[in-house]
């Protein structure tokens, strides 16, 4: 069965990249699991084998090397890897390569995920942006670090994924005030609502990317049942995937 992907339209002309955004598909897989559907995550209550099953499942699909893929062990930091080989990386939540066939994933479950190339350098990273990790710079980190490979930011296209939106995303003081004040609706709701998808634009832009250059998909993960929302479904919610690889 086809598996339903957001290919993020700032990459279809790039014939030398591979990126795409799964989606839950609720209805390729049901029976005998705990969680239906392609729920990608080994930290969610499935059993590993029927995880493995589904990864070896999307990445067949996908004519992507299982033993190519780098995951990054997310721990919501603002910590990034230069990596050239597959496997998970510790303590990260983001990935850069500059390897050719090295597929980069990075896991979601509300969060956003950021994909960002750089033809002219052949270079690519993938980040797990949640608002610790936002908050903490994770985006300008890795805009540094790919900086120190020769990148030259302006030159970089970038796709922020579906996440939770600004409605949906109530949060307390202490969190709204580790962000700017333009991007916390304290107006519109009874409690702070961050907006992460336009923050990280913000600092994207500020990292030298030009808007045009930056794509936000404008879904949030909490509404319809087109995602997995670990706010929604809480313990039942599986995780979502966003890679990003370069083109032999």
């Amino acid at each position: 069965m086809p598996i339903d992907v957001i290919i993020p339209d700032i990459f279809k002309k790039e014939e030398h990249i591979k990126a795409f955004f799964t989606l839950k598909n609720d209805n390729l897989f049901s029976e005998n699991r705990t969680i239906r559907g392609l729920n990608l995550g080994f930290n969610t209550d499935e059993d590993p084998e029927i995880i493995r099953k589904n990864r070896q499942y999307l990445f067949d699909a996908f004519d992507i090397d299982t033993n190519w893929i780098a995951f990054a062990n997310q721990v919501h930091s603002n910590r990034v890897k230069v990596v050239t080989s597959g496997g998970t990386f510790a303590e990260t939540d983001g990935l850069i390569t500059q390897v050719p066939g090295l597929a980069l994933a990075i896991q979601i479950a509300d969060c956003p995920a950021v994909l960002i190339a750089d033809l002219a350098s052949n270079t690519i990273a993938a980040v797990h942006a949640g608002w610790r990790g936002a908050a903490g710079d994770i985006l300008p980190n890795t805009m540094e670090k790919l900086v120190q490979l020769g990148v030259k930011t302006e030159s970089c296209k970038a796709f922020i994924s579906p996440c939770i939106s600004v409605q949906n995303f109530e949060v307390g003081q202490e969190v709204a005030e580790r962000f700017p004040v333009q991007f916390v609706d304290e107006e519109h709701f009874k409690k702070p609502h961050v907006d992460l998808k336009l923050f990280l634009k913000h600092q994207l832009q500020q990292a030298g990317l030009h808007s045009g250059n930056i794509e936000i998909h404008p879904d949030c993960t909490m509404d319809g049942k087109k995602y997995y929302s670990y706010r929604r479904e809480k313990e039942k919610s599986g995780r979502m995937m966003a890679v990003i690889m370069l083109q032999r």
